[in-house]
């Protein structure tokens, strides 16, 4: 079957959910950021699968569990009306262990482009880090960096998710050109 479907990968600490600089496993503490349901609500209206990548090395640290990984997951969906196609997760920590899951190695965008026969031509990834970046373009996705707590220069970057959408949408239905 040939890859023809689009997805948007998609962080999650800093891109779905507030950041707030250590890791984010309570529910209780894990915020939707302001305009992400109207966000991925736009992105799934324009045909691209939602799937969500993220690092989670607090587990392999013995700080908290998958369970509680899967708890944020379920209160990201509830937020956001059950948009989301796929939640990969590395629980791998470098000191602790080698994973090809971990951004910045592509495994779980690799498994998502399977799974949804993806072109990765048709993908995006969005992040807010660099290692972000890396992964997508492993796989030969464009990649978004939002926010700014990267110090890496990175193209293109924009504030948030809301503004990476607009991008993503544009890239899909560049506008017309006029000629004189």
């Amino acid at each position: 079957m040939p890859a023809t479907n689009k997805a948007v990968f998609l962080d999650r600490d800093g891109v779905l959910n507030q950041e707030i600089g250590h890791y984010v496993w309570d529910p209780n503490q894990f915020v939707v950021l302001e305009g992400v349901p109207q966000s991925l609500a736009q992105l799934k209206q324009a045909g691209y699968y939602l799937i969500v990548v993220t690092n989670q090395a607090g587990i392999a640290k013995g700080l908290y569990t998958p369970l509680d990984v899967q708890a944020c997951h379920a209160k990201l969906q509830a937020a956001c009306g059950n948009l989301i196609d796929a939640f990969y997760f590395a629980p791998g920590h470098p000191s602790v262990s080698e994973s090809l899951s971990r951004k910045p190695d592509s495994l779980m965008l690799e498994k998502g482009l399977a799974r949804f026969h993806l072109d990765p031509a048709q993908c995006w990834m969005v992040g807010d880090r660099y290692r972000d970046m890396q992964a997508g373009h492993k796989v030969g996705v464009r990649s978004i960096l939002v926010g700014e707590e990267e110090t890496t220069e990175y193209q293109p970057r924009v504030a948030d998710l809301s503004a990476a959408v607009q991008l993503i949408l544009q890239a899909a239905h560049p506008a017309p050109t006029t000629t004189n």
